[in-house]
């Protein structure tokens, strides 16, 4: 009964989650690696500004 209203409530999003939880290894690797390379490139950028000053 709790499976009906799973899929009635998410719909399409169910088979997306599925699909997310198969592969999370990969999509948490990416997430993570994208935020490390926001960090290590901003800090670089304040670096580049502060020496100009």
């Amino acid at each position: 009964m709790v499976d009906i209203f799973l899929e009635f409530m998410l719909g399409p999003m169910r088979a997306i989650g599925e699909f997310y939880f198969e592969h999370q290894m990969v999509f948490n690797a990416v997430v993570i690696g994208a935020a490390l390379y926001k960090l290590a490139s901003g800090n670089k950028r304040e670096g580049k500004e502060t020496e100009s000053m």
